[in-house]
């Protein structure tokens, strides 16, 4: 009987690890990447304790990291250790869309991402034969929602050659490499052109700049004259009080654990796109009601957070992961919270978009 039971007790311990590894972790086709296959980008595994140290060292006092133009000059550097650190753990457990979006009534999560990255392109008007510009594209979520949805190719650039790697993947995959493209590159120095791309567009990425003009000049470069140009940025709000301790601890918190050298506030945006030639089109901030709460997914149970919490552990332990994914892991919950609490108080928001247009050539004169 004691038999019996011990093999019985060990079927379903058995059942529960397949259901763990399998359910738990989610297939890369959903999930973006499976646990077991965790990465640090290129960083070696005997580099990412000390490459994440330098990288919290740098960032811990966030406004500091653009104070002086020599420590301004560093922050593309850790930008790019930073999505090192975070690109496979963001696939893990977000996807390939590395951005928040309002939430839909009755709809995933999936399907809300979806309407708001396709909403770049309508506001475009991208169309068949137009070539639009992906400023910091991470993996590519975006860019290949977009031109699937307008049928336009899409050129991406990222500072970080894990990603691009990664995007190019997915871009086979997906059966639209002949139409997405991938460049390795800085977005405040792009190697484009003049007046080269169609459109162009940002989700939530000009955020690492210390200079906002420097990614916005950059853009109204390559930008064809009469092209538009469309921005979701990560701001402060009116709501937010520089006063008050406890905005301040939320938005350092975002600012350290995104790897942002200083959040703007909300009103700098259309006077920084005037400043570099664009006609504002339109702002507004996309987190403001009637949307829902787009902080929704970050709100994870405590059951949720300690599963995959000791899946990272256990995956360290084992040695299928790197030294250092655990320190990673729990800076992105930290970071997480901070997020919500920006969020349920509106002192932050990470989709105030701008539309904004070069001028014609004849208006330009």
């Amino acid at each position: 009987m004691e038999a019996a039971t011990m093999a019985w007790t060990a079927a379903v311990a058995g059942l529960g690890l397949v259901y763990w590894f399998v359910w738990v972790m989610g297939a890369a086709e959903v999930k973006g990447k499976r646990g077991v296959d965790l990465k640090m980008g290129s960083i070696t595994d005997d580099k990412v304790k000390d490459k994440y140290t330098q990288y919290w060292s740098f960032f811990r006092a966030p406004k500091e990291t653009a104070a002086t133009a020599a420590s301004a000059e560093k922050v593309p550097a850790f930008v790019d250790t930073f999505y090192n650190l975070v690109t496979d753990i963001y696939e893990w457990g977000w996807g390939q869309s590395f951005h928040f979006s309002p939430a839909l009534p009755g709809r995933s999560d999936r399907d809300a991402t979806r309407v708001h990255e396709e909403r770049v392109a309508d506001l475009l008007k991208a169309k068949p034969g137009h070539r639009l510009l992906d400023v910091g594209c991470g993996v590519g979520g975006p860019m290949r929602a977009i031109a699937a949805h307008s049928g336009s190719k899409v050129v991406g650039i990222t500072i970080n050659e894990y990603q691009v790697n990664r995007a190019r993947s997915h871009n086979r995959k997906a059966g639209l490499d002949s139409q997405c493209e991938v460049v390795c590159g800085n977005f405040m120095a792009m190697p484009f052109d003049d007046a080269s791309f169609d459109a162009a567009y940002s989700i939530e990425a000009t955020c690492h700049a210390p200079k906002l003009q420097d990614v916005y000049a950059e853009v109204f470069r390559v930008l064809k004259p009469g092209a538009l140009y469309v921005s979701y940025e990560w701001v402060t709000t009116a709501l937010y009080r520089a006063d008050d301790p406890a905005h301040v601890e939320a938005i350092h918190g975002i600012e350290r654990g995104d790897a942002l050298p200083g959040l703007r506030h909300y009103d700098e945006i259309a006077s920084i796109a005037k400043e570099v030639g664009f006609e504002v089109v339109q702002e507004i901030d996309l987190a403001l009601p009637p949307s829902l709460p787009w902080w929704t997914r970050l709100k994870m149970g405590r059951f949720a957070y300690w599963r995959n919490s000791l899946v990272v552990r256990v995956l360290t332990l084992l040695r299928i992961a790197p030294k250092g994914v655990v320190e990673v892991h729990e800076m992105l919950f930290e970071t997480a919270q901070h997020l919500t609490v920006g969020g349920e108080t509106g002192i932050f928001s990470p989709m105030h978009m701008v539309v904004l247009r070069k001028p014609a050539a004849d208006e330009s004169k």
